[in-house]
C-alpha cells in the first residue's frame, strides 16, 4: 500500500492532464451485479494504430480495465494496482497481458494512453477506437459509461462516470471473473497466480 501511495502521489505531480473535474463513481455500486452476459470480446486499436482484438492474446490470461487517462481517482488507483498484480507474480506474469481500454476515445489517442499507462507499468496496453467501437467493447462486458459536464462547462472540459473492477480472461479467451474495485492486489495475484498454475 505504501509502494501504491507513492505511485498517486507521483502521478499527482507529473500528470497535470489528470487535473479535471471529479467523476461521481455512482455506477460503482453496480459491481455487486452478476457478471453473467459478459462476452469477452472487443476490437479496437493500439497506440500504433494497429487493430487489436481479443483473439490476439490467445494462450494468455487478460486482465482489463475500462476507464479513462483524465479520471482523477479511480482509474490511477486501478492501475496501480494492476501494475503491483504483475510485480507479484513475478515470472509468471509474462503470461498475463494487462489491458486499459479508454471510454473517452475523444480525448484519449493512442499517443496518450501509451504516456499514461507506461507511467505505470512498460507492459500495460492502452486500447482505444471510434467511439462506436469502444461502446460496444465497454456494452460486452457490461460497463457502464457516460459524460457528466458541469453547467456552464466549456465543450472538453467533462468526466466519464464509469463503472470499475478488473476483468480476466484466460488463455482460450474466455471470461473467468471479476474482480470488484478496490480488490487487495494480493487477493488478486494470488488467485490469478493459482490459475496460470492450472491452466
Amino acid at each position: 500500500m505504501i509502494r501504491a501511495a507513492a505511485f498517486l502521489l507521483a502521478l499527482a505531480a507529473a500528470w497535470p492532464a489528470a487535473a479535471e473535474p471529479a467523476a461521481g463513481h455512482g455506477l460503482a455500486a453496480e459491481e455487486a451485479e452478476s457478471a453473467a452476459g459478459i462476452v469477452p470480446r472487443y476490437l479496437l486499436a493500439d497506440p500504433n494504430g494497429r487493430s487489436v482484438t481479443s483473439e490476439d492474446f490467445r494462450g494468455k490470461f487478460q486482465l482489463i480495465a475500462f476507464g479513462y487517462t483524465y479520471c482523477p481517482d479511480v482509474c490511477p488507483t486501478t492501475l496501480v494496482e494492476m501494475a503491483t498484480v504483475l510485480q507479484q507474480l513475478g515470472e509468471a506474469g509474462a503470461r498475463l497481458q494487462p489491458i486499459f481500454i479508454t471510454v473517452d476515445p475523444e480525448r484519449d489517442s493512442g499517443r496518450v494512453l501509451k504516456t499514461y499507462t507506461e507511467f505505470f507499468h512498460p507492459r500495460i496496453l492502452g486500447l482505444t477506437g471510434t467511439p462506436a467501437l469502444v461502446r460496444r467493447a465497454a456494452d460486452n462486458f457490461k460497463v457502464r459509461y457516460a459524460k457528466v459536464r458541469q453547467p456552464g462547462e466549456a465543450p472538453d472540459r467533462y468526466a466519464v462516470d464509469h463503472s470499475a473492477g478488473l476483468y480476466l480472461l484466460g488463455p482460450d479467451g474466455g471470461f473467468l471473473r471479476k474482480f470488484a474495485y478496490a480488490t487487495p492486489p494480493a487477493a488478486m495475484a494470488e488467485e490469478i497466480g493459482r490459475l496460470l498454475g492450472e491452466r
